[in-house]
Parts: C-alpha cells; structure tokens; sequence
C-alpha cells in the first residue's frame, strides 16, 4: 500500500483540509481549503493572507503612510495621481455610488465621526452641525480623471473611507491568488462579514455558511450553501448606541446624513465580495421598495432583509432577480 506522502506526490489519495488566520483590516481573515498535501497549502494560504495585508497597506484610512490617506491630505489641493488599482477600485466605488442613487458613499467617513463612530462613543449632532458635514459628503465630491488617472476633491474636507468595501475587495483577491496557485476548494471570510466561497467541499454541493441571527449573534437565522458565491452581511447591531430611547445604526444614508432604519440587518449573495460589500449596505439604506427596484438592474443577486417584527422579533423578505 502505498505511504500517504506517496500518495500526495502523485496526486492520488483523500484531499485534506488546511485552515489558517490573520488578524488584518482590524478583523480576523480566516481561509480554509482542500488539497493534497498540506504542506504544499500551508504557504499557499500564507500568500493569500499576505496579499490581504497588501491590500489593507493600499486602502487604510488608519495608517497616515497608506496611498489612500495620501490621497485624502491632498486630494482637496489638487488632483492628484494615484495607484492604478487604488484609482479602479475608486471607480468601481463610484459606479456602485451612481447605481445606487447615493445610497452606498465611500465619502461618508466625516458623517461617521461626527456621529461618533470613529470613536466608539456614540452622540447625536444638531442639525446645524450635520447640514456643514453633509456638505462635505456625497460621490459628486470625487472627481476622477482617467486619462492622468487622478483624483480630486471639489472642496475641502471630503475623504475617502473605503472600510465599507475594501474588505470584501480583499476577499476576491486571495480568491483570485488561491485560484492561481490551483486551489479548487476554499472559503475566504473576513470576519464573517464577507466571505467567498470557491468550489465545494469534498462530497459537497456547496460550502455551508451560517446567517447569523439579527437581533440574538448567538442564534443562526438560516444556513445557505455556497458554492462559486460570495456571501456579505450587514446589520445594524454590530455597532451602534442608544440616546433618547431612539437605537442608532452605524450604517449611514450618506444622502440624509443620518444612521439608516427600518432594516435590521441584510444578507446578499452575488458574484464578489467586493460587490457584495457594496450592496448590504445600499440595500440596508434603501429599504425593501427601493432594493427591489434597485435589484431589477443587477446581475443575479439574492437580498435576505431583516425587518423588525412583532413583539421584537423579526420578519425576513427574500428577493431574487
């Protein structure tokens, strides 16, 4: 019979399961994949961890050495030439932005510290105070010019926050890193906020992931099996604080400039993380009416919209394009 390490080098016997994690872009990215030696999947994965780290180098707006918070020192001075992968992510940030009618914003980062996010100490602003920050915040405040390949602000005091994306973009790129190293079978997860699933399991039809309860993280909604799919979740209880007997979100409506309601949470299955980042929080914002209409335009995509229900449970509307 032949040893195991035989069996490896010539490509024969059961495919194995290897799994490492990271902690990067202030979660923990965790991978899990088949194949046939772990020794060979071990650097693999290490690889794909690492090209998280790059992509959280290039797009944090925490770190003052990053391109993008090059970008938003400068950018209100004048254009100014940026990466081609950051400037085609922002693109791609500013097509959501259109397609949405505003409702996904990577320009809502001052609205978020002004609610006090950014610090974790929650706190209502007076209208006065919210009417100057929205005049700094809206996609139209981004002027990109592809021929320099630059960005520019139109007035001081817009920035760019890409945490509401960025994540499921790096997602797709150890995806992409995994799929050319020959890995057939992974799960990407970032957080359990974004995950991607490639291939299956062996002997199963997709790969089983758990949608977590709105109102109880301890209880799971549904499971859903994945399988050449991304998986993005959005809720409001993850982060948010309580002032006047009114619960605020941190998912803002960058078009109102104040914390989105109705929803309780959103689960989107669509083709990439990076897409999926973008289309729970415009969903989340847009409420189930306007997703619908805004569905009808997408590629194929499944919403899950958790609403509140009756005596503070919850009531789920699925919709399918």
């Amino acid at each position: 019979m032949a040893t195991r390490a035989a069996q490896a080098a010539s490509g024969q016997g059961p495919l194995v399961r290897y799994e490492d994690s990271r902690v990067s872009m202030a979660c923990t990215y965790a991978i899990a994949v088949y194949g046939r030696d772990p020794r060979e999947l071990a650097p693999v994965v290490a690889a794909a961890l690492d090209e998280v780290d790059r992509i959280d180098r290039l797009m944090s707006h925490y770190k003052p050495d990053s391109p993008l918070s090059r970008l938003n020192r400068e950018a209100a001075n004048g254009p100014v030439r940026v990466d081609p992968e950051l400037f085609d992510f922002i693109t791609r940030c500013q097509t959501h932005s259109r397609e949405s009618q505003g409702a996904f914003d990577v320009t809502v980062g001052p609205l978020m510290k002004t609610w006090g996010f950014f610090s974790g100490m929650g706190r209502v602003p007076d209208d006065q105070e919210l009417a100057v920050v929205l005049s700094r915040v809206g996609y139209r405040h981004v002027v990109l010019d592809p021929g320099a390949r630059t960005v520019r602000f139109d007035r001081p005091g817009v920035a760019l926050d890409l945490g509401g994306i960025a994540k499921g973009y790096a997602v797709d790129r150890a995806v992409r890193l995994l799929r050319s190293k020959g890995v057939s079978a992974a799960l990407v997860s970032s957080g359990g906020s974004t995950l991607y699933a490639l291939g299956a399991p062996p002997g199963e039809t997709g790969w089983p992931v758990r949608v977590r309860d709105p109102i109880d993280a301890r209880k799971v909604a549904f499971t859903v099996r994945l399988k050449d799919r991304a998986l993005s979740m959005a809720g409001g209880q993850e982060k948010s604080f309580e002032a006047g007997g009114v619960r605020y979100s941190h998912i803002m409506d960058p078009r109102s400039g104040r914390p989105a309601s109705g929803v309780l949470a959103v689960a989107v299955v669509t083709g990439t993380g990076t897409d999926g980042d973008a289309l729970d929080d415009a969903f989340y914002v847009l409420g189930v009416e306007k997703s619908r209409e805004y569905l009808e335009r997408l590629p194929p995509t499944r919403v899950h919209l958790f609403l509140p229900g009756a005596d503070g449970g919850y009531r789920q509307v699925q919709m399918e394009n």
